[in-house]
C-alpha cells in the first residue's frame, strides 16, 4: 500500500514538472499586442510575449515624450507665388508736346515751308493697344510775302506695339478734323477738311513717366479748290499719366 501511494505521489510529482515547463515555454510565444491589452479581459498572462506581435514601429502615442499625434506634412505642392511680368507701371494717358516741321503744299507748283509746334493726347482705356487720339498743331512761315499761319485740330484713334522690355513703343493713328490756313486768298476760304496719317516711335526713360518721340505724318487738307497732301515731322517729348 506503501509502495502504491508513493508512486503516485511520483507521478503527480512528475506531471506538475511537465506542466510548469510547458507553461515556461509558451511565455516566449504570446505576449499583448498592444499596452492595456491585460485591462480589457485580454487571456495573455503577464510577461508572456506574442508570435505574431506587430514589429513595427512604435507610433508617437506609444513613445514616452512625444504628443499623442503628429500630423503628416501634406503631399500637395504649396501655392505657388503670382509671376511679375513686367517692372513698369502702365498708364492710361499721354500728353505730347514737341517742334514740328510742315511742308505745305498749297498749289501744285507753289510749297512753303513751315515751322511750328504740335500738341497731342492719347487715352488708352485699357492700358493696352488702343487708344483714343487727339491732335492739334499750328505752323508759321510766309506766303506770297505775308505771313502765314497754318492750324489743324484732329481726333481719331491711335494701335501700338510694345517691344523690349515695354519701354519702346511703335505706334500708328490716323485722325480727322478741320484746319485753317491764314491769309485770306481770293482762291478760297480759310477753313478745309483735314485728315492726317502716320506713326512713329516712343523711348521710354527707365523709371521714369517721360518718353522721347519722333512722328512722321502726311496732313491731308483741301484749300483753293485743290487737294494737298502735306508732310510733317515732329520731334517731341511724352508724359504719362
Amino acid at each position: 500500500m506503501k509502495h502504491a501511494a508513493f508512486l503516485l505521489g511520483a507521478i503527480l510529482l512528475f506531471l506538475t514538472t511537465s506542466f510548469a515547463q510547458d507553461n515556461s515555454e509558451n511565455s516566449i510565444l504570446f505576449v499583448p499586442s498592444e499596452p492595456g491589452a491585460l485591462d480589457r479581459g485580454s487571456s495573455f498572462l503577464p510577461g508572456q510575449r506574442s508570435l505574431f506581435a506587430s514589429t513595427a514601429a512604435p507610433t508617437s502615442a506609444e513613445v514616452p515624450g512625444f504628443p499623442l499625434s503628429v500630423s503628416n506634412p501634406s503631399s500637395e505642392p504649396a501655392t505657388q507665388r503670382p509671376n511679375v511680368y513686367s517692372v513698369f507701371e502702365n498708364y492710361n494717358w499721354q500728353l505730347y508736346a514737341g517742334y514740328a516741321f510742315f511742308r505745305f503744299y498749297a498749289f501744285p507748283h507753289r510749297t512753303e515751308t513751315m515751322n511750328g509746334i504740335n500738341l497731342a493726347i492719347s487715352y488708352y482705356p485699357t492700358g493696352n493697344w488702343f487708344a483714343a487720339d487727339g491732335d492739334i498743331f499750328a505752323e508759321f512761315g510766309s506766303f506770297q510775302h505775308q505771313s502765314s499761319k497754318f492750324t489743324s485740330y484732329l481726333g481719331g484713334g491711335r494701335v501700338r506695339r510694345r517691344l523690349g522690355p515695354r519701354n519702346l513703343e511703335i505706334w500708328a493713328h490716323g485722325l480727322a478734323g478741320f484746319a485753317k490756313f491764314l491769309p485770306q486768298t481770293a482762291q478760297g476760304g480759310q477753313l478745309a477738311f483735314s485728315y492726317e496719317v502716320g506713326g512713329g516711335v516712343d523711348l521710354g526713360i527707365p523709371r521714369r513717366r517721360l518718353a522721347y518721340r519722333v512722328q512722321a505724318d502726311m496732313v491731308g487738307t483741301k484749300f483753293f479748290h485743290t487737294n494737298q497732301l502735306s508732310p510733317k515731322i515732329s520731334i517731341g517729348v511724352v508724359y504719362k499719366f
